[in-house]
């Protein structure tokens, strides 16, 4: 008798205790959870592709050929489709909102990464991350009544700038994006271990030579996706492009011209009055599809190139 007391005391100890119960039960929960959230957000990303690709296919079966023509009106009589303007404003803005932000940016992760001391640091890199939380409105109100007015009417040689030019658009979108160059390269240097920085010490690199060859190239797959993340802001932001740049979609080589972007026609005619079902009001699911599509190639190139040439140390 006391032989089976002593088993069942021995299968009772074998059972999991409350506690372990209770954490297998919020580990089960969470996991759920995250695969639910995983789900969502691949469901609204076919959604949104859903709901654009019918109306952009039904409107380009009814302008055919007139998108690859070089007058963008859809909102005017006689109606003019031809996406080359919004096209090249677009890249014009974001090409110069680069050269802005690729230079800073990175000038500003190396000095954080390899330069600055532990409590500048601690100082310089919360205030460069909430810079990248300023309403774009705000950036888009100096541009167009300070930068526009005051520099490139002024000082653009090309042209006779207006109130409305690309080139202010593009620098205002350029500092939009130097917070997020430099603080997610920033990370990505500085995550690149000490051990590689004190072997180049030893070979006698200087600290320069240690930052752009040794740090810079061995954390380039978090560079390129520094930069991959401030073009695909760059690209489809909207506030500053509308702003700054106006709503004249003219096709110019000139930065110093009004231009209009893809992600501001969106905003412009998404208010307008244009009639729902029209083919002026179907444009917006056209410009939205081209600016989905070239996002998501552009993305895809860049995950490609980081998935080729991404470090991992131990």
């Amino acid at each position: 008798m006391s032989t089976t007391a002593q088993s069942g005391s021995a299968v009772m100890s074998l059972a999991p205790s409350t506690h372990l119960r209770r954490r297998n039960l919020i580990q089960l929960v969470t996991t759920r959870l995250m695969a639910l959230a995983t789900v969502i957000s691949v469901l609204v990303t076919v959604g949104i592709v859903l709901s654009l690709l019918p109306t952009t296919f039904r409107l380009l079966r009814e302008i055919t050929t007139q998108v690859f023509g070089t007058v963008w009106a859809p909102l005017f009589e006689p109606s003019q489709y031809g996406m080359a303007p919004l096209l090249v404003g677009t890249f014009i803005i974001v090409l110069i909102a680069m050269l802005i932000a690729i230079p800073i940016g990175l000038a500003a992760a190396i000095f954080l990464s390899d330069y600055a001391t532990f409590n500048l640091r601690r100082i310089v890199k919360p205030i460069l991350e909430i810079l990248a939380g300023i309403p774009t409105v705000v950036l888009g109100l100096f541009g167009l009544y300070v930068v526009n007015p005051e520099f490139v009417e002024k000082y653009w040689p090309i042209g006779e700038p207006l109130a409305y030019t690309a080139l202010g658009a593009g620098l205002m979108t350029g500092i939009l994006i130097i917070p997020i160059v430099a603080s997610v390269a920033d990370d990505a240097l500085s995550s690149v271990p000490r051990a590689m920085r004190e072997a180049a010490y030893a070979l006698g690199a200087t600290r320069r030579e240690v930052a752009t060859k040794v740090v810079l190239n061995a954390g380039l797959s978090g560079v390129v996706a520094a930069l991959i993340l401030a073009f695909s802001r760059a690209f489809g932001e909207t506030t500053i492009a509308l702003m700054v740049a106006g709503s004249y979609a003219k096709l110019s080589a000139n930065p110093g011209d009004p231009m209009q972007t893809m992600a501001s026609f969106i905003g412009f005619a998404g208010i307008g009055d244009a009639e729902v079902g029209s083919s002026a009001y179907n444009t917006i699911f056209l410009v939205g599809t081209v600016l989905f599509t070239v996002t998501l190639i552009l993305n895809i190139l860049g995950n490609r190139f980081i998935s080729r040439f991404r470090e991992v140390y131990e």
